[in-house]
């Protein structure tokens, strides 16, 4: 029996070529900002426009390989504060990486699992999975006290939000009643409540003490809800303290709500018992709904009479400074809305007059019906005299008429168009995704906002708003951050000869990158005499690496020089088409080198062309030599690899789904291969010319033999057409891409597919190869994926098996979502039901924050497999023990050379701690007395109180009957209670004399104000007195 052949992995690497893709936020420094990149997050400094770190996970997903790739799944939501970064991802998973420092920012640049280099990607402080859709909204409580950051709340596309908590690392609870995806998530009043938004058209206020709903409202006449914004005057000097909570819906209204704590909750007034009961007892007894009311109705922003179109589009982000700020942006806009928040002082004064008019347009009214009143009613005289005033009227309670369909709010109060003022507008060059305020500079003259904005191009504009008191206010940009990335979907990349630069063309870019620095090198926009933008479709690098050349879909050919940065030669009507491929050819004579062109185009033709040096500016020059004419369209065209040139072979693919194989010296037609269904996409030969692979429109891949043109096998796996494909050098083994959005690594000599290469968000249409170091690929995700070869070795039985247990798993876990959606909507029909009858049921509105996963399934087969392990062991000791003669025991190897409860320890310590608690629901009875035990000797030896009092209480808590009604665990219940209560009082003891050792020193340091030195030791213990039994041992511990 043979062996099996083993083969080396690809794995992901790195990724570059993106600037931003779906939002930012701000750092922590001024004139930095952080943006989510596909599957990193990058931080800019604004000042030098310099892209300073980027953090990217590993990718834990699979326990095979090196355990050092990036991660597959791509980021949706990001947040950030002075020490972490919450990431939101794809998978529906959550990873909190802590705050990159500025030492170890520039090292963190490019990744590479060639060389060791690991520093570009990091493991996530934690990772939490309690979703199983992707995130769409994550919120940090940053003013919570007296920790902040605490706090975590995540909301997916099915309508559920989650709390954790960052400090221990687990689930607080999940709150349900949402009944559309979640689209933004706010911390009020100090982290007491949060605020969430949904497409259900519902924005609700939870108390996160009791866990449940305390206000429900809706914006009038808005089916969806989709941004929202929280601001305080924290930072704003003032006599008291604002909250604004902000919504913005599809009609493009933004309804501004005024936060306060609910009436039924307030306290500390200095009212005695008796007047604060008699008040409570008034208050409920004249209650209309607003006692347990959080926000309360405002009205709307004023908008911008000028741009009613854009107006009307829905909201997709509100942002706002520390200061007096707001921005909103428009769907499909490029600009934003900048409006300034008046003080309190100015807010009242603008209320007093609005309503003084109100007053004034009232009596005007009244005098003038008193004046018609008894008057005879003339033929000539209107229905309705006073249209003209009442016009005015009507437009002057617009507001009011929101304020009455949104929430019962008295008129005479502050309204929105009261407290909030049109500033100025600011306008991007393309259409804007996301935008962050970061903050105001006062000048004498006037005051500068900073706005940054990531377009829709892959690029960040940088703009200030300046505004004196008199003048209005005016945008100007300052500097756009384009280099890093294309605007649209790269469709074609090459490498250099060396293997050290990368070229990639996308519409009307072309840029050349450094592939171990992943840094961008050149960008140029290739035009034509005419001034003419360029559209280029096929790239290749010229020997020598310093030029490129470039096919057009207008059919030009162009030569761009690396080094300047220019088109350096043009051919504007090389073809009446679009040059859809081309191939550079060096022939290697006896005494001359000669280098040919072949290009193919969709006007039916190949052309050759001849590389000669200009006698001018001593540049490459194409000079035409032969043309080819083809019975339809040329789609593909590529030399063969051998170096003699009566060998040479040219490998024509055309629209009628044939590929044509033709001698280079005669073009005479030597094979013509027929097999696809529809055209051949890519066509590339071996090294050793003996095979040739083409990938089609109708997502096969045939491997072809060119001594005969016999058809070698077809390769299916590829679920839409393949776009480009290439061998890899000196093997059968070639690399192909797909729309579908993967790269595929196969064997053509075995007929099959060895490795799924998956990274990419979206279609992928080229792909460029070395001597098999490294692979790179781009696609409409306008990023570039480095896949390196590493040591670890694939077998393709086992590959196959992995993957489908990871379908299996994943199918698993999708049945019990189905079944939980089944569940619901049987709830739904119930409760229909009730209501039908009057007997209505409330449900709960949180439950606890597990999600079931591959990772917690495997975590609870960990524990219990530790369980049965430990108890195998104990049995041997016990065997040990009544031997008669006994011997000295080894310890147990698979026991790590620990006792049982020990290793029970260990195994629960090696768990994620966001797991654990899921990880233990799946322990069945027999194991959880078990576990009880193990828990009983470790307390009783001090081992792992905290894990221990934690995995107890959420034991008893979950299976509180099962455990009362088991008898035989009613004892351990009794001695895990002692042993809890005698540990917690021991660490509180322990840490409270550690707190107070530590005021105690730092009032000493404050009182003397003296600087140790080593020339002159100070005395530690001195002043700390010896009346107590622990000052003596402080004092014997002391230093002689």
């Amino acid at each position: 029996m043979s062996s099996e052949h083993t083969y080396l992995r690809y794995e992901c690497a790195d990724a570059f070529g993106l600037t931003v893709t779906t939002g930012m936020a701000p750092a922590n420094e001024e004139d930095r900002v952080l943006t989510m990149a596909g599957s990193h997050v990058l931080g800019w400094n604004l000042k030098t426009c310099q892209l300073e770190f980027k953090v990217g996970p590993v990718d834990t997903s699979t326990n095979v390989g090196t355990g050092q790739a990036l991660t597959p799944e791509h980021m949706t939501s990001l947040v950030s504060s002075e020490t972490i970064m919450a990431t939101g991802w794809n998978s529906g998973s959550i990873r909190v990486f802590d705050a990159i420092e500025e030492g170890d920012r520039q090292r963190t640049l490019a990744h590479s699992l060639l060389n060791g280099n690991g520093s570009g990607l990091s493991d996530p402080r934690t990772v939490f999975h309690g979703h199983s859709t992707a995130l769409q909204a994550l919120a940090l409580d940053n003013n919570s006290s007296p920790s902040p950051s605490a706090k975590l709340a995540s909301g997916c596309g099915k309508g559920t939000v989650v709390v954790w908590d960052l400090v221990s690392e687990t689930g607080l609870f999940r709150l349900l009643g949402h009944k559309g995806g979640i689209t933004s998530l706010e911390f009020a009043l100090d982290g007491k409540y949060l605020m969430s938004t949904s497409l259900d058209g519902l924005a609700k206020a939870w108390d996160l003490e009791g866990q449940y709903c305390i206000q429900t409202f809706m914006m009038s006449g808005q089916t969806q809800i989709w941004s929202s914004a929280l601001w305080n005057s924290k930072s704003v000097i003032e006599e008291e303290q604002r909250h604004r909570f902000f919504t913005g819906g599809v009609n493009g209204q933004v309804l501004v709500w005024k936060v306060e704590q609910p009436r039924r909750k307030q306290g500390g007034t200095g009212e005695t018992t008796d007047e604060s009961n008699e008040r409570a007892l008034d208050s409920e007894e004249n209650d209309d709904g607003t006692l347990d009311r959080l926000c309360h109705c405002m009205g709307p922003l004023p908008i911008d009479a000028t741009n009613t179109a854009m107006n009307q589009e829905r909201i997709i982000a509100i942002r706002h400074c520390a200061q007096r700020w707001i921005g909103v942006l428009h769907h499909q806009s490029k600009s934003i809305l900048i409006y300034k928040i008046r003080s309190i002082r100015e807010s009242q004064r603008k209320r007093q007059r609005r309503l003084r008019r109100r007053r004034e347009k009232q009596q005007q009214k009244q005098d003038k019906t008193e004046e018609t009143k008894g008057r005879k009613r003339g033929l000539l005289d209107d229905d309705d005299d006073d249209d003209d005033e009442g016009g005015g009227e009507e437009a002057d309670n617009d507001d009011d008429d929101v304020m009455r369909t949104s929430s019962s709010v008295e008129f005479d109060a502050i309204k929105a168009s009261d407290e909030f003022e049109y500033y100025g507008i600011v306008r991007a060059s393309h259409k804007i995704k996301d935008f962050l305020l970061l903050g105001q500079k006062q000048t004498k003259r006037s005051t500068v906002i900073k706005v940054v904005c990531a377009l829709s191009t892959n690029a960040m504009e940088v703009h200030t708003l300046n505004a004196t008191e008199k003048d209005p206010a005016v945008s100007e940009k300052q500097v756009t951050i384009d280099m890093y990335g294309h605007p649209t979907g790269i469709r074609s990349m090459a490498l250099s000869s060396d293997h050290t630069l990368c070229c990639t063309v996308s519409k009307h870019v072309s840029k050349v990158w450094n592939v171990a620095r992943r840094s961008c090198l050149l960008s140029i926009t290739p035009a034509t005499t005419s001034n003419n933008n360029c559209y280029g479709l096929c790239v290749a690098f010229l020997p020598g690496n310093t030029h490129v050349v470039l096919g057009t879909r207008e059919g030009s050919v162009l030569i761009l020089d690396i080094q300047g940065g220019t088109v350096v030669h043009e051919e504007s009507k090389a073809h009446e088409g679009a040059v859809w491929g081309l191939d550079v050819y060096r022939h290697q004579h006896e005494s001359s080198v000669s280098i040919t062109l072949v290009t193919g185009s969709a006007d039916k033709s190949v052309k050759f062309w001849d590389l000669e040096e200009s006698e001018e500016g001593g540049h490459p020059i194409l000079v035409h030599t032969r043309t080819l004419e083809m019975s339809d369209e040329v789609v593909a065209v590529k030399y063969s690899s051998q170096s003699s040139t009566s060998k040479t072979l040219v490998f024509v693919s055309t629209l009628d789904s044939t590929i044509k194989v033709l001698f280079e010296d005669s073009l005479k037609l030597f094979l013509s291969l027929y097999g696809h269904s529809l055209p051949a996409l890519c066509v590339s030969p071996s090294d050793d010319d003996a095979l040739l692979a083409s990938g089609g429109a109708d997502k096969t891949i045939k491997v072809w033999g060119l001594d005969f043109g016999d058809t070698h096998c077809t390769l299916h796996g590829h679920s839409d057409s393949v776009t480009d494909l290439a061998f890899i050098r000196r093997t059968h083994c070639f690399v192909s891409s797909s729309k579908d959005g993967s790269v595929r690594y196969w064997d053509a000599d075995r007929f099959q597919c060895i490795l799924v290469l998956e990274g990419h968000s979206a279609e992928v249409n080229c792909v460029a190869v070395t001597n098999g170091a490294f692979v790179l690929s781009g696609g409409m995700d306008r990023q570039v994926r480095v896949w390196e070869r590493t040591r670890d070795i694939v077998f393709v039985e086992e590959e196959r098996e992995r993957v489908m247990e990871q379908q299996f798993d994943a199918q698993l876990i999708a049945n019990e979502d189905d079944k939980g959606t089944l569940s619901v909507l049987n709830e739904k029909q119930k409760r229909e039901n009730d209501e039908e009858d009057n007997e209505v049921e409330e449900k709960p509105q949180s439950e606890a924050a597990v999600k079931k996963s591959v990772l917690s399934v495997s975590s609870g087969d960990r524990i219990m497999e530790g369980l049965e392990r430990a108890d195998e062991e104990l049995s041997e000791i016990a065997r040990y023990k009544k031997d008669i003669e006994p011997k000295k025991r080894q310890n147990n190897p698979l026991l790590l050379g620990l006792d049982p409860a020990q290793y029970v320890m260990w195994v629960l310590k090696t768990i994620p701690s966001a797991e654990l608690e899921q990880s233990i629901l799946i322990l069945s009875l027999k194991h959880i007395e078990r576990l009880f035990y193990y828990l009983i000797v470790n307390l009783k030896r001090g081992r792992g109180v905290e894990l221990s009092c934690r995995i107890a209480i959420f034991i008893v808590a979950t299976h509180q009957r099962q455990i009362v009604a088991t008898t035989s665990l009613l004892t351990p219940l009794r001695e895990l209670r002692r042993l809890i209560r005698l540990r917690l009082t021991e660490s509180r003891d322990q840490i409270g004399f550690n707190l107070a050792a530590l005021r105690l020193v730092a009032n000493i340091h404050k009182e003397n104000k003296t600087i140790l030195s080593a020339d002159e030791p100070q005395d530690i213990w001195a002043g700390l007195g010896l009346g107590s039994d622990v000052a003596a041992a402080l004092q014997s511990r002391r230093p002689n």
